[in-house]
């Protein structure tokens, strides 16, 4: 299924040729305005093109969100004191194996929130697991204990969330000031699911 966004990246380009045709064959009659007008109309469209094509790789590894869903189910297994085995079950399929030391599971994830604007260009709200950790109970064996933490995101050429974070010129389309991260205990074996909504993510025991 060719997405909006994609659409939108056809579209731009299409418009972008046409204008610089038209800017040329302005120019070569040496009608010199039309030329003008129409090699800024393809410089618009061919920037267009470009955001639209950069957006389309920046986004790659997030998962469009419309209501609460379950981003993953992890089954949890101690394996010693302060240590337990979680075998995460994504929502893509894959299947990630991990060792933690802690008394608890943290899971944290980046949610990009895209404003009225950009949901015109058929961008809406989209998440993706980002780390995770064991987390110590006692602020004590935080400070001194080993810590395992593990990315559960994609590697990217283009990291849309950093982006907004350090560029305000993207405020207008995009909201992506936070990480939502939660947690819980780690020190029996059981079964979770690791949820996910636009206010940010939460755990429940798997049914």
């Amino acid at each position: 299924m060719v997405s909006p966004l994609s659409v939108w990246l056809i579209l731009s380009a299409a418009l972008s040729l046409v204008a610089f045709i038209t800017a040329v064959l302005a120019l070569r009659k040496k009608k010199f305005l039309r030329g003008t007008i129409g090699l800024f109309f393809g410089l618009l469209f061919l920037s267009l093109g470009a955001l639209f094509g950069t957006i389309t790789v920046a986004i790659q590894g997030y998962r469009a969100l419309i209501h609460e869903e379950v981003a993953a189910v992890v089954e949890i297994q101690p394996a010693g004191p302060q240590e337990f085995n979680a075998h995460f079950r994504l929502a893509d399929g894959e299947e990630v194996r991990l060792l933690l030391a802690g008394d608890e599971i943290y899971v944290d994830a980046h949610i990009l929130k895209w404003k009225p604007i950009a949901n015109f260009f058929g961008l809406h709200t989209a998440y993706e697991l980002d780390r995770v950790a064991g987390r110590y109970t006692r602020l004590e064996d935080e400070r001194s204990k080993p810590h395992t933490v593990f990315s559960l995101s994609q590697e990217k050429p283009v990291d849309l969330f950093r982006l907004r974070q350090k560029y305000f010129l993207l405020s207008p389309l995009l909201d992506a000031q936070y990480g939502s991260g939660t947690f819980v205990a780690a020190d029996k074996p059981g079964e979770i699911e690791v949820r996910v909504s636009t206010s940010g993510l939460l755990i429940r025991p798997s049914k």
